[in-house]
């Protein structure tokens, strides 16, 4: 079947164990995919998040070209990200005011906006606002037409493209417009194989499904709370789950995401449904050769539970 087969059709892997690789700027490379792809990488994927729809037209057949492992387009879903900063971040200050702008700006100390445009018009005053991981948190003050003010209650830096959470449940589309671009894209030339970021809900698996086709795999990635919630629905719509620790770490105690993680698997695998874990798993080989120790505990441990491959960041 090649590079246009789907994952679950897919017989490599390691002790038919799959492994999920994230490509990015360090692997984007003839002689790194082929590397990975001759130690059994069983799929490839693309982060929309990070990639623009327009890059996705020279950018699969790039890949295509140095492999015939099957690519995943994971989509950007219902997330909040920082947009534009002055030279690409800033620092915040203690009980500094901020200005939170529906439409898109240049971020600087005392102005900021956000991915998707107008988000921010969804902010009510006492909203607490986390920007990246154990970084930045503003407390929304006022609120106007033009603007919302928040108040910094945890100082640090703020970077470009940076995961938001809000300590509340914000309505968003299960999918945003270039998403759907990318989708198309990805459709024309062969891609048999989409993530669906941050499910909420059943609906919102149907919704994708809608998009990418009744033969296209779809993996559904868990990560709030409301996608715990609705696990059972959400499975049994999709072809596989995918675990993403980090994101579920925003909305759930750290401490609480071993168990989760435990209870996730268990029921998916219940329903004869393929499921993997992400975020963290072999992170100091980015700098070292060899895994910490907690690390290759926390691999062993993950699959011992039953998960059925590992997401790795490349």
């Amino acid at each position: 079947m090649g590079k246009n087969e789907k994952l679950n059709d897919r017989k490599t892997g390691v002790n038919n164990i799959k492994i999920l690789a994230t490509l990015g700027p360090s692997s984007l490379k003839e002689d790194v995919i082929g590397g990975m792809t001759a130690a059994g990488v069983s799929l490839f994927r693309i982060n929309l998040s990070h990639t623009a729809a327009e890059e996705l037209e020279e950018l699969i057949p790039f890949i295509q070209s140095c492999t015939d492992v099957p690519i995943c387009l994971d989509s950007e879903g219902a997330q909040i990200r920082t947009q534009r900063l002055m030279d690409g971040g800033i620092s915040m200050v203690a009980n500094a005011q901020v200005r939170l702008h529906g439409d898109t700006i240049e971020g600087d100390q005392e102005n900021l906006s956000f991915h998707p445009t107008g988000i921010a018009g969804e902010f009510d005053v006492g909203d607490l606002i986390d920007i990246d991981f154990h970084g930045v948190q503003l407390r929304v003050t006022e609120k106007s037409e033009a603007y919302s003010t928040a108040v910094v209650e945890t100082p640090g830096k703020i970077g470009e493209n940076k995961a938001v959470s809000v300590n509340r449940q914000i309505p968003m589309p299960a999918m945003t417009e270039k998403d759907q671009r990318a989708i198309e894209i990805g459709r024309r030339l062969g891609i048999q194989n989409f993530a669906l970021s941050f499910a909420n809900a059943p609906e919102d698996v149907d919704a994708f499904r809608s998009c990418i086709g009744d033969e296209a795999t779809l993996i559904t990635k868990i990560e709030s709370i409301r996608g715990i919630r609705n696990l059972v629905e959400i499975a049994d719509k999709a072809d596989a789950i995918l675990i993403d620790r980090g994101d579920l770490s925003r909305e759930v105690p750290i401490e609480k995401i071993p168990f989760l993680q435990r209870r996730i698997v268990s029921s998916v695998k219940a329903r004869q449904k393929p499921v993997y874990v992400a975020t963290n798993l072999l992170e100091s080989m980015i700098e070292w050769h060899q895994p910490t120790r907690a690390e290759v505990n926390d691999v062993v441990s993950t699959l011992e539970m039953g998960a059925t491959g590992l997401v790795l960041a490349v």
